[in-house]
């Protein structure tokens, strides 16, 4: 991949990534480095890799070997201070993880109060800001069962933008919600991108990555298959890819 320029610092970078689960060899030499505001989408079938290999960048899971340079933590050192790395990476899950017994406001005001020790104030007007970011200002003292999937979906993006990140991480986040809740979740998605966040996406939403995303890296069989901008997936170049694609859309 060619040098992004200075302006453009590469903030996310892997290096010959290999991450085995026992037998099986998920990651088999992954390679790609993503410049600051750029989104990449990663898409590929399942069991290609491609979750693995977001998780390995949060240190989710322990690579075997190769390295990763995330906003210049080094996330293959045994010493990483993980509570560093994690206030630089936000990840957002499928499955919203929040806690049923709290609000939504304090659902997002926990971590920067407890991890970066902000005032009960300055971690308050955080939440009222990110909760305007994904449209839901008026759900602040809502619990998690009062909300549709696709709002508790948008909270969990709140509670990461919160920790005010430098990348955000997002696997596979509309594949539990039908059609009309996936749409409130991309458009918040899109606004972060227009607005310049880093971002990784694992995605099956293919319109979407050819839209929003600046690259797209098709993995397949544990390896970066086929790498592009959106036209892509309009004109794949390995047969793989086109088999894919004419599967999934």
């Amino acid at each position: 991949m060619t040098q992004a320029p200075a302006t453009n610092p590469v903030v996310v970078e892997l290096k010959d990534v290999h991450k085995r689960f026992g037998a099986n060899h998920v990651l088999k030499g992954v390679s790609f480095a993503i410049p600051k505001g750029q989104v990449v989408a990663i898409i590929g079938k399942s069991g290609s890799g491609k979750s693995t290999a977001l998780r390995c960048i949060d240190r989710l899971e322990i690579i075997d070997s190769g390295t990763i340079e995330v906003c210049g933590h080094a996330v293959h050192d045994p010493a990483i201070d993980l509570r560093r790395l994690r206030q630089d990476v936000g990840i957002v899950f499928q499955s919203y993880n929040l806690f049923p017994h709290l609000t939504v406001e304090q659902n997002i005001t926990l971590a920067p109060r407890a991890v970066k020790g902000l005032s009960g104030a300055d971690a308050l007007a955080i939440a009222e800001r990110t909760l305007r970011q994904v449209g839901l200002a008026d759900k602040a003292q809502a619990y998690p069962e009062q909300l549709s999937g696709g709002q508790q979906q948008r909270v969990a993006i709140a509670r990461s933008l919160a920790m005010e990140p430098q990348v955000m991480l997002f696997d596979e986040v509309t594949s539990a919600l039908d059609p009309q809740l996936t749409g409130e979740v991309l458009r918040v998605i899109e606004q972060l991108a227009q607005g310049g966040m880093t971002m990784v996406l694992v995605t099956h939403e293919m319109e979407f990555a050819a839209r929003v995303a600046d690259t797209i890296i098709y993995m397949h069989e544990g390896k970066v298959w086929e790498t592009g901008p959106g036209q892509m997936l309009r004109e794949p170049q390995t047969p793989e890819l086109r088999d894919f694609l004419s599967h999934g859309l």
